[in-house]
């Protein structure tokens, strides 16, 4: 059985081993803790230093003291070893943690920038991008770039000092030796390639795998309700079987090449420690060599190979991040495609109503197959349009209805004026100011919007409604009574302290409506945006939240989206959407004498046949 098609996209994708640009762009995220990084640095030289003290103290013990037979050289040389692995101990631990700080803090910093830069980019970005893939952004890649600084880049160059150090060491105390010990290097060098070289491949095999495995989960996970009413829990146990031993093969795979390449490591340190003695016993023999010289060679080689195998692990740290980086980066660079300005002095009121204006307003989604369909003429472009040359104006205490059928534009309009998008053509106008040179903050400050998809936090009733105006409980209980919401909230167990859970799954989809009306009366907002407000509220809640809007409305804009026509009859203007276009507009007494497009959708919904009829004749 073949695996789904997955959608990770990039993260297939493991780019360059090591990018100058965006390590530059990682390391400015640790300019705020130089200290730290210093420190850390310092305390690993210090670490590489001390790597070559017990074997020059072997040296002395092995040349000076035995030979002498002063106890006090070999005590002497026992007291500042062991000083050493105190000192070491000490260093060891104080970089672990220093590197674990700077690590969490660039993490923190770094989650924080990408969260602050969502909240920012438009709507567009979002209907494009998965929330499951910008969560691994967040969670995932940030967490991988903590490796790199806390067991990558810093340990990496302690890494590079200790050989440096070890190096100079063994080159100071004889040359030749040094030279036979560092012939097996060309060969380590080699292993060292091969590895990374398997290691890459088995990396991005189990991305790919593990991306599977997620995909399959959230999507299962998701549509549970599906997967149970339709029995085929047993199906997709299978397929997850497969994902699962697809994953594992991969794992295995990947433990194959480290075990491989660990021992084969170990192997040509043995063999370097055999040169070492061959070429160190004939010299020994002839007396141009001692045998401390040899014994603390033994020691420093031991220890020159353990930072080699180090850094070549680094590289798969260094891989990951460098993959991780590129797709943090790529989305801090993305730019909103409704670009907001900067705040003004001169905001509308807030109280009273403002007025709204559409001046020949066109929109479509998807711009490049419109550009692409552009020179097919009305054929061909026209039917990319969503919205074609809408015009109309909302005047402070009027409500203006938008009614039509499944997608004529009526939401549309309520995200347009919302700036989620921005027209092609035309503008759009609150009290003669083109929403486009308004801040975001400000345009959306005026607006109380009760969508048709409610969303609720996982969080308290009265958190809930309030958002983050600064509403005292008093408020809370005064906007939800106007919506009667109050008599729904004083049934749950905990009052406005009811915790909801996520999306207010909790509690019955009219619920959740009348919260979101709540919210939209608590906002006190000059304009109202009313997408499906009383969709999927009982006759009885209904009743009441038309008696309160007489009230809310009074003084106030509002633009109403409807399905059902008898929440709207009432509107000051009804503009019945056809393809884009507004057909017909007007009272709803007008609209229905004059027997068109609303006449027929009003007739339908009353229970009269005959316009059905028609259309099978």
């Amino acid at each position: 059985m073949t695996a789904p098609a997955t959608q990770q996209g990039e993260d297939d994708t493991l780019g360059k081993a090591y990018d100058g640009r965006l390590m530059r762009r990682l390391l400015a995220y640790t300019r705020p803790y130089r200290v730290l990084l210093a420190g850390a640095f310092a305390l690993l030289c210090l670490e590489g230093g001390l790597q070559v003290v017990g074997p020059l103290l072997t040296r002395r013990v092995i040349d000076v003291g035995l030979p002498a037979k002063d106890l006090s050289i070999v005590w002497i040389a026992t007291i500042l070893f062991l000083l050493t692995l105190v000192v070491e101990f000490v260093a060891t631990w104080w970089h672990t943690w220093l590197t674990s700080l700077l690590g969490q803090k660039v993490m923190r910093d770094l989650r924080m920038e990408i969260f602050v830069h969502l909240q920012r980019l438009s709507v567009t970005f979002f209907d494009r991008n998965p929330a499951g893939r910008l969560i691994t952004r967040v969670t995932s890649d940030v967490e991988t770039l903590n490796e790199l600084f806390t067991a990558g880049v810093v340990a990496g160059l302690g890494d590079l000092f200790t050989l440096l150090a070890i190096s100079v060491a063994m080159l100071l105390m004889d040359w030749k030796l040094a030279l036979a010990s560092f012939a097996v290097i060309p060969f380590v060098a080699l292993v060292s390639g091969l590895f990374r070289r398997w290691v890459r491949e088995t990396y991005r095999e189990l991305r790919i795998r593990l991306a599977r495995i997620n995909s399959f989960l959230q999507e299962r996970l998701t549509g549970m309700k599906i997967v149970q009413l339709f029995g085929q829990q047993e199906r997709e146990s299978a397929r997850f079987r497969d994902l699962n031993k697809s994953h594992l093969d991969a794992q295995l795979k990947s433990i194959t090449v480290y075990a491989i390449y660990f021992p084969a490591i170990e192997l040509l340190t043995s063999v370097a420690l055999a040169v070492l003695i061959v070429a160190g016993a004939s010299r020994v023999g002839v007396g141009t060599l001692s045998v401390g010289t040899v014994a603390a060679f033994l020691q420093l080689v031991r220890r020159f190979f353990q930072p080699l195998q180090d850094l070549s692990e680094k590289y798969n740290i260094l891989q990951t991040a460098m993959a991780s980086s590129e797709r943090i980066f790529a989305l801090l660079d993305t730019v909103p495609s409704v670009p907001d300005v900067a705040a003004r002095g001169n905001a509308p009121p807030r109280t009273g109503g403002v007025e709204v204006k559409f001046e020949d307003v066109w929109f479509a989604y998807d711009l490049a197959h419109l550009a692409k369909n552009q020179g097919d003429g009305e054929g061909g472009a026209a039917k990319e349009w969503v919205l074609r040359g809408v015009s109309f104006t909302a005047r402070p205490g009027q409500t203006v209805a938008l009614v039509g059928h499944t997608g004529a534009g009526k939401t549309t309009i309520v995200n347009l004026l919302m700036r989620f998008y921005d027209p092609q053509r035309g503008r759009i106008l609150i009290n003669g100011a083109d929403i486009r040179t308004m801040p975001l903050a400000e345009l959306r400050g005026l607006i109380g919007y009760v969508q048709q998809d409610i969303f609720l936090f996982a969080g308290d009733v009265a958190t809930n409604i309030r958002l983050s105006n600064p509403l005292s409980d008093d408020d809370v209980a005064a906007a939800a009574a106007k919506v009667g919401a109050d008599r729904i909230i004083r049934s749950f167990p905990r009052g406005y302290g009811q915790v909801l859970g996520e999306r207010g799954a909790s509690i019955s989809v009219g619920e959740r409506q009348l919260l979101s009306f709540a919210r939209a009366v608590a906002a006190d907002a000059p304009l109202l945006l009313l997408d499906e407000a009383t969709s999927a509220v009982d006759s009885h809640i209904e009743a009441e939240i038309q008696t309160a809007l007489g009230v809310l409305v009074a003084g106030r804009t509002t633009i109403a989206v409807a399905h059902r026509l008898s929440t709207i009859a009432a509107a000051d203007e009804i503009l019945v959407l056809h393809h884009g276009e507004v057909v017909e507009r007007g009272r709803h007494a007008a609209l229905v004498e004059r027997g068109g497009l609303y006449d027929t959708l009003w007739r339908l919904q009353a229970g009269d046949s005959e316009p059905l009829l028609r259309q099978a004749g």
